[in-house]
């Protein structure tokens, strides 16, 4: 049986979380014709279930290079499309003099106001939190910027749809070949298809998952009620941040980081933890998270590993216990191989991965990248607002 031809179109894209998105504003600003199809009817996985915090500062190299330019795109993609951002940076909370040698090594290398280091009551200020709260000092990552998770991946689709892509939800990818893909309600032509569907992958092109090592990381993560008098502009990152981002990991003084909290926070260790937080518009906080890895990630959440996040959060918050407004389960793609992947399925058919829990930071970054490299622009505009705008 013929399958009905449901759109012809320059580009397509497979997936509508915020890997998939970039690479669709990209394509529009190139002047191409884009649809985008979803097996969802909106976007609920890993783009909507993380901190929402673009996390530049604490990357290096080619991650670095490819942060700054997401960080414009979200920029510039907030004011088009009306949604909640703040560039207040970010502060990486110190408790140890260990980890404040990792911070004065990280601010020595960078350049001057780009990781500015701060004493603990400037730390406390930034926090909004009692001056019996543990901390050390910290540094303020100048770069770094949030918007909320839940409405930005939503609003970044409804502003595409209203400058002219087409969105086909409901509709699940099955292959594609000779400029032709299928989809569970018919086929589309399309000169060049970006498959963005994360740790799925392995569901349809198993060996380029296979190949580049894919599985899946699973996350502990809660929403809290802000305790009184707690306002905080910028996101939050701790000393387990250190052992996770590589511009804290390749400092010298974070060489026996881990030793440190095996000895002296060994729970922290167990579960993998990046004790990190950020602050919706509502006031409520994003905290966590935790992590494991499995080629299949079991839907159970363990309270112990909730409840060591929720303690060390609180310690560094100065409060007693936090009240839990909800909990959920992260799940995103991870690879010992590198932090992201590339490559060529069919002809005229790339998949794209972030397989480092780095897409919000970097996705925006990459799809320019990828856009540079396997389509030639038809227009491209500087990159300032005005220019997001679809030519008539």
């Amino acid at each position: 049986m013929t399958q009905p031809l449901l759109a012809e179109t320059d580009v397509l894209v497979v997936g509508a979380g915020i890997v998939g998105l970039a690479h669709a504003a990209a394509a529009l600003r190139r002047g191409h014709t884009v649809t985008v199809i979803d097996r969802d009817s909106r976007a609920v996985g890993a783009s909507i279930r993380n901190f929402g915090h673009a996390c530049v500062t604490a990357q290096s190299g080619d991650l670095l290079e490819l942060a700054h330019i997401a960080r414009g795109r979200w920029l510039d993609l907030a004011s088009a499309a009306g949604f909640f951002a703040v560039s207040h940076g970010a502060v990486a909370v110190a408790r140890t003099a260990r980890e404040l040698a990792v911070l004065d090594e990280l601010a020595a290398s960078r350049e001057p106001g780009e990781v500015r280091l701060l004493d603990a009551e400037a730390v406390r200020d930034a926090l909004s939190v009692p001056g019996d709260a543990r901390i050390s000092g910290g540094a303020l990552l100048r770069d770094d910027l949030r918007v909320d998770p839940r409405q930005a991946v939503g609003a970044i689709a409804g502003w595409l749809s209203e400058q002219g892509v087409r969105f086909l939800w409901n509709t699940s990818y099955l292959h594609a070949g000779d400029g032709v893909v299928h989809t569970s309600r018919g086929t589309v032509r399309a000169q060049r298809t970006f498959v963005c569907v994360g740790h799925d992958l392995d569901l349809v092109h198993p060996v380029e998952a296979a190949d580049h090592g894919i599985r899946r990381c699973g996350l502990q993560m809660a929403r809290v009620a802000a305790p009184a008098g707690v306002a905080i502009g910028p996101a939050v990152l701790t000393g387990t941040s250190m052992l996770r981002y590589p511009a804290f990991a390749e400092t010298a003084a974070a060489a026996t980081l881990r030793d440190d909290f095996l000895a002296a926070d060994p729970a922290v260790v167990e579960i993998d933890a990046n004790v990190m937080f950020t602050q919706r518009p509502d006031g409520t906080i994003i905290v966590g998270d935790s992590h494991r890895y499995d080629a299949t990630m079991d839907p159970f959440l363990d309270e112990t590993t909730s409840e060591v996040l929720l303690q060390r959060v609180a310690e560094v918050l100065g409060t007693g216990p936090l009240r839990v407004v909800e909990r959920w389960q992260g799940v995103y793609a991870h690879s010992l191989t590198g932090p992201y992947l590339v490559t060529e399925v069919a002809d005229g058919v790339t998949a794209v991965s972030v397989t480092s829990g780095v897409g919000m930071t970097i996705a925006l970054g990459l799809a320019e990248r990828v856009l540079d490299e396997r389509l030639p622009s038809l227009t491209l505009p500087s990159l300032t607002t005005s220019s997001l705008t679809k030519a008539n």
